[in-house]
């Protein structure tokens, strides 16, 4: 019974506030998706990154340790979704990034921190400026068919991860004014993002549903199975490897959707997926958090 309340008490907020933007939306109220979005990417996220890693008071070979990690998870991750598609005879501009990304931002970020407090943000915050990396990157190249390496140092979230790990390698902290207003700017990440979930999910329609649904349910199977066994492989302490193994679970990412919509692959099949894969998160990221806390 304890466990129960406390997976409740962790999980029900992140889903509550994107249920906000969900309803806010279905009644007609206005929200600026593309100007929160933006906002969210260029200050809030980043601060919050930034602040994160500079106060974060895990081992440096912890940390290392996770981002190895992280990054072999989610190379193998590729390889196995590159073959499932061949093997399906899928599109691989459509499905094989939204199979790949997840939604590490938005809804992975919100629910470490509420799980794992201010030692979960730290590896949660690597792991997702990993798969951003990963995803401004070759995420790109697969829907776009060619190159947006540029991109990546143009994003403030790289710019953060950079400098936070500096400030993390040296010990050096900002003037305490600075951390207090980056503090309070990464402070509206978390209900900002977790509102636009909702925002971008109630606006999405698909007639994709059918397809959608047993690829979600091998998304969620593939990524658990692999984050599990890297978590394991890299022998991470509790918390990393309960982070870890819920960063890899996330559905499938809005931004997969946006791509698809802008390089013109099947938008409305990716649209299905993300819809369907958020649906599961409902009940699928509250069971497995029950698992590795």
């Amino acid at each position: 019974m304890n466990l129960i309340l406390t997976v409740f008490e962790i999980a029900a907020p992140v889903f509550l506030l994107a249920g906000i933007g969900f309803v806010w939306v279905k009644l007609g109220f206005e929200y600026r998706l593309q100007f929160v979005t933006r906002f969210a990417m260029t200050l809030a996220v980043p601060s919050l990154i930034f602040v994160a890693l500079m106060q974060t008071e895990i081992p440096g070979g912890d940390l290392t340790r996770f981002t190895a990690a992280t990054i072999v998870a989610n190379i193998i991750l590729a390889f196995v979704f590159w073959g499932v598609v061949r093997v399906l005879k899928l599109e691989q501009r459509t499905y094989l990034s939204p199979l790949i990304f997840g939604n590490t931002g938005n809804l992975g970020l919100p629910l470490c921190i509420f799980a794992f407090g201010q030692a979960g943000l730290g590896y949660a915050v690597i792991f997702l400026s990993v798969t951003a990396l990963f995803s401004f990157t070759y995420g790109i190249y697969l829907v776009a068919g060619k190159g947006a390496f540029g991109q990546v140092i143009r994003q403030p979230m790289v710019w953060a991860t950079l400098l936070g790990a500096l400030f993390l390698w040296q010990g050096w902290e900002t003037p305490l004014f600075l951390t207090n207003t980056l503090d309070l700017l990464g402070q509206m990440a978390v209900p900002m993002m977790l509102v636009t979930v909702g925002v971008a999910i109630a606006r999405l329609t698909s007639r994709s549903l059918g397809q959608a649904v047993w690829l979600s349910f091998l998304k969620l199977l593939v990524c658990f199975i692999l984050g599990w066994g890297v978590a394991v492989v890299f022998e991470l302490d509790a918390i990393a490897f309960g982070v870890l193994v819920l960063q890899m679970c996330t559905p499938v990412a809005v931004t997969s959707y946006l791509l698809a919509e802008r390089f013109e692959a099947d938008a409305d099949a990716v649209a299905g997926m993300v819809m369907v894969s958020t649906v599961l998160s409902v009940a699928a990221l509250p069971a497995i958090l029950a698992i590795v806390l």
